[in-house]
């Protein structure tokens, strides 16, 4: 990557966490020329978020444009209001949009996190050279994104592409959303947990699992003993796999995509549940359809929502002027 120049535009990528904030400077190919990140405190995001930025700004080559935020919520797409947010429920007692532009004196693009993952997978990570793609981030929640011939489908509501809320399970256990078995119910990673669990106190031949000798294991903890060898917990992943290849095999034959990108913290497993992920996908999908589509990992990790965010921001900008 060459140094930038004075006159570049540059602009400032956002994800807001449950309890941080990562930032990013990225230049409008998608890529990140320095990053910041920080915890946040109770009280009001804006001033926080904002200092942040200014940070960035100042160790900036050119200054920054506009600033694009990915939240763990809806945003209404009309008013740039975050109407729903478990994570952070304060970004929905304020206009984040409004006080961030008035904090920092520049232009601020607000959408959900799967989203901007999406648009910074889209574009600078696993699926640049396709067209049509369907982006899954897999972690503390499942979320979905889409875009279709280059642009992101954001639905008629602006809410599109809830993919953790896909039925998958109808005898399960409630979801948070109120839904009954939705897919964020087996295969999220406070979910992968409860049902290794589970499975370790009814199943005697769980008995020989390192997993059992900590009560306190995560998912990437599963994650690491399976690749360690562990029986059960590779069986673990391989059955989250399946649940996940379910949901993947409806999307595929009823969007026909050209690519599936998976990312999020669970897809840190690798090969242990992508694998299975595809296998189940194949088994289940119209077979022409599974043919013409990609199923692979994500691959720009923890920059993938703050650079979405900022060509959000690029766009926005550039649609305004």
């Amino acid at each position: 990557m060459s140094a930038p120049s004075p006159n570049e535009q540059l602009y400032v990528g956002v994800e807001l966490c449950a309890s941080s904030a990562r930032a990013a400077l990225v230049n409008p190919a998608g890529e990140v020329l320095a990053s910041r990140e920080a915890a946040l405190a109770g009280g009001d995001l804006a001033p926080q978020i904002a200092r942040l930025v200014s940070e960035l700004r100042d160790s900036a080559p050119a200054p920054a444009r506009a600033i694009g935020v990915g939240v763990p919520g809806l945003v209404n797409p009309q008013t740039g209001r975050v109407v729903i947010s478990s994570d952070i429920p304060a970004v929905v007692r304020e206009d984040l949009r409004a006080a961030l532009a008035q904090a920092t004196g520049l232009p601020v693009a607000l959408d959900n996190d799967a989203n901007a993952g999406a648009l910074g997978e889209y574009a600078a990570g696993a699926g640049r050279g396709s067209r049509n793609m369907f982006y899954v981030t897999i972690g503390t929640g499942i979320g979905g994104a889409l875009i279709l011939d280059g642009r992101l489908w954001h639905g008629a509501s602006g809410f599109a592409g809830e993919f953790g809320h896909i039925t998958i399970d109808p005898e399960g256990i409630e979801c948070t959303c109120g839904n009954v078995g939705c897919l964020e119910t087996v295969a999220s990673a406070p979910n992968i947990v409860r049902r290794t669990h589970e499975r370790l106190m009814r199943d005697s031949t769980s008995s020989l699992s390192r997993l059992g000798l900590n009560k306190n294991f995560t998912a990437a903890d599963i994650a690491h003993e399976a690749r360690g060898g562990d029986d059960f917990a590779a069986m673990m992943m391989a059955r989250t796999g399946r649940y996940i290849g379910t949901a993947i095999a409806a999307v595929i034959n009823l969007l026909n995509t050209e690519r599936v990108v998976l990312g999020g913290a669970v897809m840190d497993a690798g090969e242990i549940i992508l694998d299975p992920i595809i296998q189940e996908a194949r088994r289940r999908s119209f077979q022409p359809n599974f043919e013409s589509t990609q199923i692979v990992a994500a691959t720009l990790g923890h920059d993938a929502v703050p650079i979405g965010a900022a060509l959000l921001a690029r766009d926005a900008a550039q649609q305004g002027g």
